[in-house]
């Protein structure tokens, strides 16, 4: 049946976006509405025409309205095969009316579970049985009906029906297409919940049996990581988190975010949720970072993030901890200075033209904010540096959540490296015990380093990222890149390896340098030559007991 007419169409959803406006239309048309619950009465109080659902199954709604739809005056309707005469004979003995167009988005199971203060009743009340059912029905049986799960699809039927008066075999294998997903998405979310939350007590939940994945498609990009590449940016649902899956646009300029952009976007926001307790700035390269810094302001931060590598800063990514004032953006747009994308908590409204009327690429700049990064303890103390002691990370940031690597034929899947180690978790291996401001910049550079391509070696000094040497197959070459960036900065600098030195080479080479600190995992069965090697040169090592390997 290449189009079918809309004589009769059943309308029952959880999220009313835009409802109102559609059954009126439908109405219009002479299009019998039929509904149930909330909807009906929303519906009757816009003043639309509605059938209630028991006037159609000669039942009441009842069970608390657990059962309402599941009836064959409802499915015979909408399941029936218009091209077989045996089907609609079959109606009309039971006297049946088809329904030609079902509306229904399912009970927002997803949204409830994401509450932190869910209880298991409010999560199991929340599980759709009727609306999934009639969902699946229409979807099934599109070579009949239209199915429509989505409010954004409500003007492209509607304008489908104002145009020809019918809708297209096309546009219905569309929306029933749309419509299992939505399904398969819901019962994902169903089971997901239900495996942690019924799983033994000595099971492992983190990681589970099956992994179900549901991203929705919100952007097309033009190509990924290369021209050749097709690529588009699917969202998690119902992530609370400030990040780059929830951002929103705070420039008007209209150019897309690349793939690439994104990926370092995502690099750069995870490096500086890192640093509650003061301003921050990391300016992204390939995903390492070639800057990050502390300081007393936001403005100081940047200034103090771009020193490390300037060369590499140019046509960066550019993340902020605290919402972009003028200041900041004043240095931002000075001379010698050219950002692909910025993220941030936030934009004072007088920082934006400063940033996107930037002669020759303000107005490409790409802005992105995400809100909050980090919640108020109530404290509220600035300390002598600038920093609030009452902001700690907001705690979706500390949920393991999963980390994805694709391989051809399958997905290695861990929890995230949310692991934080504070001044209690380090141990002293060398004869030299370091000072608390020392323990202060490893405890930064360990966090910086964190988020840089293994081998992974990252100098600091002042809380400032001075050296990185990233990315190298063995970890020598990595401090060799380290202490060479850094240059002057190197002396009296604290240096933290992502893993365990597999020989003293490396700290031979910090040692000569004039690093004064180390940070380091430990674990090597060379673990005492490294640490004989910082005891000859003066240097204060401490051992995390934990490794960073980033791959």
């Amino acid at each position: 049946m290449e189009s079918i007419a809309v004589k009769r169409a059943l309308l029952s959803v959880s999220d009313k976006t835009g409802l109102v406006p559609f059954a009126q239309a439908l109405a219009a048309r002479g299009v019998e509405i039929v509904s149930t619950g909330g909807t009906a009465k929303a519906l009757e109080a816009a003043g639309v025409p509605v059938v209630g659902i028991a006037d159609v199954t000669g039942f009441p709604e009842m069970l608390e309205g657990r059962v309402k739809t599941l009836h064959p005056k409802v499915h015979g309707g909408i399941l029936a095969d218009r091209d077989k005469p045996e089907h609609m004979a079959t109606l009309s003995e039971h006297a049946i009316t088809p329904i030609d167009l079902v509306c229904v988005n399912l009970y927002p199971f997803a949204a409830t579970v994401a509450r932190p203060d869910v209880m298991l009743e409010d999560a199991i009340e929340n599980i759709d049985i009727g609306g999934p059912s009639m969902v699946r029905s229409a979807a099934k049986n599109h070579g009949g009906v239209a199915i429509v799960v989505d409010p954004a699809d409500y003007d492209v039927v509607l304008g489908e029906l104002e145009g020809t008066g019918a809708l297209s075999l096309a546009t219905r294998k569309r929306l029933a297409a749309k419509a299992f997903g939505h399904t398969a998405a819901y019962d994902a979310g169903i089971a997901d919940y239900l495996e942690k939350t019924y799983a033994p007590a000595d099971e492992d939940t983190v990681l589970p049996a099956t992994l179900r994945l549901s991203y929705e498609r919100v952007q097309s990009l033009r190509y990924g990581e290369n021209p050749h590449q097709k690529a588009a940016f699917y969202r998690e649902p119902n992530v609370s988190e400030p990040s780059v899956g929830n951002a929103r646009r705070a420039d008007r300029s209209g150019k897309e975010v690349s793939f690439n952009n994104l990926f370092d976007l995502n690099a750069a926001l995870e490096l500086v949720k890192e640093f509650p307790e003061g301003p921050a700035a990391a300016i992204i390269k390939h995903t390492n970072p070639c800057g990050c810094a502390l300081g007393d302001t936001l403005a100081d931060a940047f200034v103090r993030a771009r020193e490390a590598d300037t060369v590499s800063a140019f046509g960066g990514i550019l993340a902020v901890n605290r919402v972009l004032d003028v200041a900041t953006a004043e240095r931002i747009t000075g001379p010698n200075t050219f950002f692909e994308a910025i993220v941030a908590p936030g934009y004072a409204p007088e920082a934006l033209p400063i940033l996107t009327e930037k002669k020759k690429w303000g107005a490409n700049l790409r802005l992105l904010e995400v809100g909050e990064l980090f919640r108020d303890e109530g404290r509220g103390m600035r300390d002598e540096k600038g920093g609030d002691p009452g902001l700690i990370p907001h705690p979706s940031s500390l949920a393991p959540g999963y980390d994805l690597k694709r391989v051809v034929g399958g997905l290695l899947v861990q929890d995230r490296d949310s692991r934080r180690l504070n001044a209690d978790d380090l141990q002293v291996a060398s004869q030299r015990q370091p000072t608390p401001e020392e323990i202060e910049e490893l405890l930064f550079a360990w966090r910086v380093v964190k988020h840089v391509k293994s081998n992974a070696i990252a100098i600091t000094k002042g809380r400032a990222l001075r050296g990185t040497g990233a990315g190298q197959m063995n970890r020598v070459r990595s401090v060799r890149l380290a202490v060479e960036q850094a240059g002057e900065h190197v002396r009296g600098g604290a240096l933290a390896s992502d893993a365990f030195f597999p020989f003293p080479d490396g700290p031979e080479v910090a040692a000569e340098a004039g690093i004064t600190a180390i940070i380091q995992p430990g674990g090597s069965v060379k673990d005492q030559e490294t640490v004989a090697v910082c005891d000859r040169h003066d240097i204060a090592l401490v051992l995390t007991g934990v490794r960073h390997f980033r791959h």
